[in-house]
């Protein structure tokens, strides 16, 4: 079986206080994007993962995917499994892509194994393996709340648009980025800032994160700007970071190519 796990972009990021667990409170549109991981996962004579394209850091038993087969592995009778996993989206980035891979197991295993989980459950398997895992098994667009696994679906239409996504290789580690939060006084409720059209988004569809991320990496504003001066409708940092992305109502031109930063452009 080959999957393809999607990467996602953050429409907006609004950190709005510490919980008592520890977590922070958030609420953002969460939006799948055309950027794929591709994941193999068969019925094997023994357990086994092997890694391809950008490595991954960690040992065997912290890497996501394993995680996400050992969890199952607990409540269901299930064989060794073969998976192979080709890395392209890139770790620490804001794009979601180790959470993706996960649940794209989860996903692939209840296929595979003819479990037959609903989405219910596995989201909740999902939400195990980290607060943006459990939006993968739906994709598309989402608002999220709570620490992000509380989850609702939006029609969201960007059909026309572009997407450019700029990442400098620049690791923003997610504990990094909240200690540097500075709680704003009042939020726009997200689902009403979404609702406006992408022109309107640049002074109303904040992320919290880029104040205090921006200060320890002046290269992301440096981003922000020169997306903005290309014709952008709209231009954020991604999750915690550090990818910037923009929308363009025409096809922008790859501009960074020079400065070795990954760089595409997607139809959505």
């Amino acid at each position: 079986m080959i999957l393809f796990p999607s990467a996602k972009i953050n429409l907006g990021l609004n950190v709005l206080r510490k919980r008592d667990d520890g977590f922070h409170e958030i609420e953002s549109v969460m939006l799948a994007i055309p950027f794929y991981d591709v994941l193999e996962v068969l019925e094997h004579h023994e357990f086994q993962f092997h890694q391809t394209g950008l490595t991954i850091s960690g040992t065997l038993s912290e890497n996501l995917c394993v995680r996400a087969y050992e969890i199952l592995k607990k409540d269901h009778d299930l064989p060794p499994v073969y998976m192979h996993l080709r890395k392209e989206i890139p770790m620490g980035a804001g794009l979601g892509g180790g959470s993706a891979d996960a649940a794209f197991v989860l996903k692939g295993i209840n296929l595979l194994f003819d479990l037959g989980l609903k989405d219910s459950a596995l989201e909740c398997y999902a939400a195990q393996l980290g607060s943006d895992c459990p939006f993968f098994v739906h994709g598309g667009a989402q608002i999220a709340k709570g620490r992000g696994e509380q989850l609702q679906p939006i029609d969201l239409n960007l059909k026309g648009y572009y997407l450019k996504i700029v990442n400098p290789g620049i690791h923003v580690g997610t504990k990094e980025a909240y200690a540097g939060i500075v709680f704003r006084s009042s939020h726009e409720p997200i689902e009403h800032t979404i609702s406006l059209s992408p022109d309107k988004w640049k002074d109303t569809l904040i992320n919290d994160f880029e104040a205090s991320v921006f200060a320890l990496h002046p290269a992301l504003q440096i981003i922000k700007d020169r997306l903005y001066s290309e014709g952008a409708v709209y231009a954020a940092m991604s999750g915690s970071g550090s990818t910037m992305y923009a929308l363009y109502s025409e096809k922008p031109e790859l501009t960074f190519e020079d400065h070795g930063y990954l760089e595409k452009v997607l139809s959505l």
